[in-house]
């Protein structure tokens, strides 16, 4: 799919390279049991937009290798498989932390080992999708740039 000649691709790995460390971030803070009540719902925003995007572009991803790269072989075939491998890291652990973001809105109100429970896994979570943001658009950017080899 393209917008005015352009793959949907670079456009929408844009909104997942803004949101998903964004997300992530607000993760970490939402640890904090000073913040947690400010935090709930931005995070929620956050997770959502987040995991949207992550699956637009990988979708989008998907369909610029079949339209543009299907016979791409050496070196960049390499990368672009890797970068393949990554996006798929990177949409299941999205999907998860976004799963552990809204569980822990809606159980926010509760106390005791549930609320601590999911605050604790939700802040892995939104390290682990910041990590797993970062390699992604790593060897995509090493696909895309990279000229040696």
């Amino acid at each position: 799919m393209e917008i005015n000649g352009v793959p949907l691709h670079p456009l929408v790995v844009h909104a997942a390279v803004v949101f998903t460390p964004l997300a992530g971030l607000v993760a970490v803070a939402y640890g904090v049991p000073a913040w947690r009540d400010r935090l709930r719902w931005p995070l929620v925003a956050l997770a959502a937009v987040s995991v949207v995007a992550v699956w637009v572009a990988f979708l989008s991803g998907e369909d610029l290798r079949e339209e543009r790269f299907a016979t791409a072989t050496g070196t960049f075939a390499e990368r672009l498989e890797d970068h393949e491998t990554w996006a798929e890291r990177l949409r299941i652990g999205a999907s998860v932390f976004a799963v552990l973001a809204f569980a822990a809105a809606w159980f926010h109100t509760r106390s005791g080992a549930v609320r601590a429970g999911l605050t604790g896994l939700t802040v892995v979570g939104g390290v682990a999708t910041l990590v797993l943001a970062f390699l992604t658009g790593d060897a995509g950017a090493q696909a895309t740039w990279r000229v040696d080899g």
